[in-house]
């Protein structure tokens, strides 16, 4: 028997799940709000509202239609927040150009998504200097600068306009139009470590639907993480990975306080995080090293802070001395993929009684999955493997705000989604209280004797000595094991020649051997080097240091 279909009302209204819902509650419940470019320009909501409909108004008269794309490069800006809804409200797709890629890569993006118009920081100028002829769709340019110095000078393009100047001519009363709420909003590229970066894509309902998941997630939990109307944002993750992890979507439609930090230098973070009072924000490990390793952090109060980590893997080590400063910190878990955010490892209410160190296995974890997120853990017949913590297999999903596919790449879209469910290529387990926890990587786990070795878990046991500031494992060939375990140690500076390589491996051996780690672990490697090697978002690049550990040495 089929379905009953709803009837709906000859005048009813079909409510699409478009981006410009999210702008209706903060406008009723928080106009005044404010929002800051690094607490030197102020507006409210009522004033973003109309900046948005400027721009839109701006670009279209530049030519902008619907189905066009529209790329930005930019730091963490005012700027970026009014096209993360402008540009989409009109119909046209934004494209968050990652600025982290070298010349070429940023050319191939812009090629490959057939961008029309761009809109660049006047500091990318030497980048779009050196790749101008070669770009095959952009026409148009709009200048964006905080120096009015670098605006009036030579250019390498013909700017059709700059930024400001486009807003103060255009109206506010852009009429933003209702069309199918699965039209393309956003495409980036994901930051792979093998070939050319590969184009993801999200449509309006995807992007309302994580915010909505997300917020339901955050403001469920009872204490650990709770995100509020009361709380102050800043992204530490740059706007054009993932949309800032889609939490500028967030933030607007819960009507915080919102504090863009430009480019992420750990004195401008600091002064930010004490003048404006912020309570909410999210990185990577590397960004969060940079900041509590800045003198001004010392005498930072952050016991009101709250701080998602992701990108790679958070350390044990890590949670405890986020603790000891009274930082909230926790993990969340997902990928370019996926929006990104699947699951978040917020403390239950007896979990909150747990000493630090108790705590931190928990924090460290990758979390339990959000609202509308079916995650899997399967074998290579897609069974899904015991929820025992210990059985481990490929985490698999299934979410109303998955990329749909890969950018004109078919095969490898099918692949994504072979069976059914997007493949994270992630190796991990659950446990019977629901937590994830991400063991490795498919193409980082290291086969010793045979036998599968994590080198997450190995890292996590490493992190814990107090003179080690990072850590990455990778496999190095063997003669007799096939593989060892290699663990390149950046330590903190104030242990540089105190600590020998041989005194860590015998401290990560004995802890190795008490952790029920594999017992192959101990065959461990350790080498100091001077810097460990990261991709454009701040994650390890364990494919660059497994080619040559001896470079990272000198």
């Amino acid at each position: 028997m089929p379905v009953k279909l709803v009837q709906a009302t000859t005048s009813a209204y079909q409510y699409p799940l478009l981006i410009k819902q999210l702008l209706l509650t903060p406008l009723v419940i928080a106009p005044e709000q404010e929002i800051t470019y690094q607490g030197r320009l102020r507006y409210n909501y009522r004033e973003l509202r109309a900046r948005i409909g400027r721009l839109a108004s701006g670009l279209a008269g530049l030519g902008v239609e619907a189905g066009q794309t529209v790329a930005v490069m930019d730091w963490d800006s005012h700027r970026y927040l009014e096209c993360f809804f402008a540009v989409p409200m009109m119909g046209a797709v934004l494209q968050t150009v990652n600025v982290r890629f070298n010349p070429e890569q940023i050319l191939y993006t812009l090629n490959h998504a057939e961008a029309d118009v761009l809109l660049v920081n006047s500091e990318f100028l030497p980048v779009l200097a050196s790749i101008a002829g070669r770009l095959e769709t952009v026409k148009t340019f709009v200048l964006l600068s905080d120096d009015e110095a670098a605006a009036a000078g030579e250019m390498p393009v013909t700017v059709a306009a700059e930024y400001e100047a486009l807003l103060a001519s255009a109206s506010a009363d852009f009429e933003f139009a209702d069309f199918d709420e699965n039209a393309q909003a956003t495409t980036f590229y994901t930051t792979g470590t093998t070939g050319q970066p590969k184009g993801v894509y999200f449509s309006h309902r995807q992007l309302v639907l994580h915010a909505l998941g997300c917020a339901a997630a955050l403001g469920g939990a009872h204490a650990n993480g709770r995100l509020h109307r009361e709380d102050v944002y800043m992204p530490m993750t740059p706007m054009f990975h993932v949309h800032a992890w889609g939490f500028p979507y967030i933030a607007t439609m819960l009507g915080l306080k919102q504090v863009y930090p430009g480019r992420y230098q750990p004195d401008v973070l600091c002064r930010l995080i004490a003048e404006e009072g912020v309570t909410f924000s999210h990185c990577v490990p590397t960004i969060l090293h940079l900041v509590l390793g800045h003198p001004h952090a010392k005498e930072l109060d952050l016991s009101n802070w709250k701080l998602i980590i992701g990108g790679s893997a958070m350390p044990e080590a890590m949670a405890i001395a986020a603790h000891q400063r009274g930082i909230d910190l926790f993990t969340g878990y997902g990928m370019s993929e996926t929006c990104p955010v699947l699951t978040l490892a917020h403390l239950k209410f007896d979990d909150m009684k747990l000493s630090a160190e108790e705590q931190a296995v928990l924090r460290a974890k990758t979390g339990l999955p959000l609202p509308l997120v079916d995650l899997r853990i399967v074998d290579g017949e897609m069974q899904d493997v015991a929820h025992d913590g210990k059985a481990s297999g490929e985490v698999v999903v299934r979410s109303p705000w998955l990329t749909q596919g890969y950018l004109k790449a078919p095969v490898e879209s099918e692949e994504l989604w072979a069976g059914g469910y997007l493949h994270t290529s992630d190796i991990g387990n659950i446990n019977a209280a629901g937590y994830l926890k991400v063991t490795d990587r498919i193409k980082d786990v290291i086969k010793v004797g045979g036998e599968w070795t994590s080198s997450l878990q190995l890292e996590d046991i490493i992190a814990k000595h107090e003179a080690v500031q990072e850590v990455a494992v990778v496999g190095t060939p063997d003669a007799k094991w096939g593989e060892r375990p290699l663990a390149l140690v950046l330590l903190k500076p104030e242990h540089v020649g105190k600590l020998s390589e041989h005194a860590l491996r015998n401290f990560a051996a004995q802890a190795i051997d008490a952790s029920g780690c594999s017992r192959y672990g101990v065959l461990l490697q350790v080498s100091f080097v001077k810097r460990l090697l990261k991709t454009s978002v701040g994650k390890m690049n364990k494919r660059d240091m497994r080619a040559d550990p001896q470079a990272l040495r000198d």
